[in-house]
């Protein structure tokens, strides 16, 4: 057995109680075999007493790995290019003008940048709604972090063959990708939202998805200018709408759910859909604050993700715990809503919840995906309550080893699966050249999300 010990710090157990203890983790597997002496039933003699590799988390607290699940993660190529505008100018006006450019190539580009941003800021697994996700799926692979992986379907304003084709690559790509990079990715059928998706073809690629046993993810209630043509077109909101196209299912997650209502709510729980909160995303776009507490009184499991890095604009998920406990907390006028142990928890167990994903939780036979969070800085000084540290004060670069199924994705701040150098460079290049294309183009609208 090749084991791997994270030794001489704290830990974050499923509770939220703190221990100090050690954290075995068996690496061929991916697990975690023992925590301090607890074992979790595996028999003592296969908790080896010395690891073939130790990582140092003296005056740090181990955590899980953080999921972020929600973003377009190529988009950190358009971080800063287009600010401070609304949603529907941003996109129309920048956006996907700038999308409509992009080639596979830049997506690998940005999705490696990505990738990197994120095992930097101890993040282990990710939601990614995009395209060319055939090279996506590579850089996970190679990062080597979890990831649950759609082509993103748009097909209002296209002919009906390619209406068509964009569905049809969205299942293929959900067909073809789930289980590649070792099991590490899992797939889903992402339309990108319920206005932008014809009623037709949206409730064909839904069954053919649910007959696939795949998930449905899409952007669901992000602004009332999303809500209200459905409420005039329909006479029925958006999650009911989901689900009589049979989109609302225990499987399925949708991004944002900042204009649902007390129905809604309560359809989403007894569904068994889950929620991604993207607080900075919604904050920055003026789109508005979501009813986080109703939702989680109400037992819908509520996530955390980023959006993509052009409306966040970066990928740390502790800034989205800290921006989803103080928005929380604006949204239902009562500074006790939203604490910090509940913003933990979505970007930890409850994300991986939504996913459908392993990790979340630190505990024998769980797998092993952690962070290690160095507690020794000024703006963590003194640590009177380390869960209220993690909400409040810690950021992504106070994070100073990241592990996934098992394997040493950074240790002490160096990343070890990817040239950093060389992943910079070249984003920024891709990057460049991107803008230039745009710039010298028409600046007619593209297929973007």
């Amino acid at each position: 057995m090749n084991t791997l010990r994270v030794t001489g710090g704290r830990v974050l157990r499923p509770d939220g109680a703190v221990t100090e203890s050690d954290v075995t983790v068996d690496r061929d597997g991916g697990t975690v075999l023992a925590v301090g002496d607890e074992t979790g039933g595996v028999a003592d003699e296969n908790v080896p007493s010395s690891a073939d590799e130790t990582l140092d988390a003296e005056g740090s607290l181990v955590i899980p790995g953080l999921v972020n699940a929600h973003t377009h993660v190529a988009m950190t190529l358009l971080r800063g290019y287009a600010d401070d505008k609304p949603l529907d100018a941003w996109l129309r006006e920048d956006i996907w003008p700038a999308e409509a450019e992009l080639t596979p190539d830049d997506i690998e580009a940005g999705a490696a940048l990505g990738a990197l941003e994120m095992i930097r800021s101890g993040t282990t697994a990710f939601a990614d709604m995009y395209f060319a996700m055939d090279r996506v799926a590579d850089v996970v692979d190679r990062a080597g972090l979890r990831a649950r992986l759609g082509h993103g379907v748009v097909t209002v304003g296209k002919e009906e063959a390619d209406a068509r084709a964009d569905v049809e690559e969205s299942l293929a790509v959900a067909r073809e990708l789930d289980g590649a990079a070792d099991g590490r990715i899992r797939t889903a059928f992402m339309p990108h939202s319920l206005t932008t998706v014809g009623e037709e073809l949206l409730r064909e690629g839904v069954a053919e998805a649910r007959a696939a046993g795949v998930p449905v993810h899409l952007h669901a209630n992000e602004t009332t200018d999303e809500v209200d043509p459905i409420v005039d077109e329909r006479g029925e909101r958006p999650i009911a709408y989901a689900a009589d196209i049979d989109a609302l299912g225990p499987d399925d997650f949708f991004a944002h759910g900042v204009h649902v209502d007390d129905t809604e709510i309560d359809r989403l729980a007894d569904a068994g859909t889950a929620v991604v909160h993207c607080p900075a995303s919604n904050m920055k776009l003026a789109s508005g604050m979501a009813p986080v507490q109703r939702l989680r009184e109400a037992g819908v499991t509520v996530a955390l993700g980023t959006d993509g890095a052009a409306s966040n604009n970066d990928l740390d998920v502790f800034d989205e715990m800290r921006d989803a406990a103080m928005l929380g907390k604006l949204a239902a006028d009562d500074a006790a809503a939203v604490p910090a142990e509940a913003v933990v928890e979505m970007a930890t167990a409850a994300g991986a919840a939504a996913l459908g994903l392993p990790g979340g939780r630190i505990e024998p036979g769980a797998a092993a995906d952690l962070a290690v969070v160095d507690l020794d800085a000024p703006h963590l000084t003194p640590v009177h309550d380390p869960v209220s540290h993690l909400a409040y004060a810690a950021r992504g670069s106070d994070v100073r080893h990241t592990v996934c199924d098992g394997e040493v994705l950074m240790r002490d701040r160096e990343v070890l699966t990817l040239d950093a150098d060389a992943v910079q460079e070249r984003a920024a290049e891709a990057a460049a050249a991107l803008v230039a294309r745009v710039d010298g183009g028409d600046g007619g609208g593209g297929d973007g999300l």
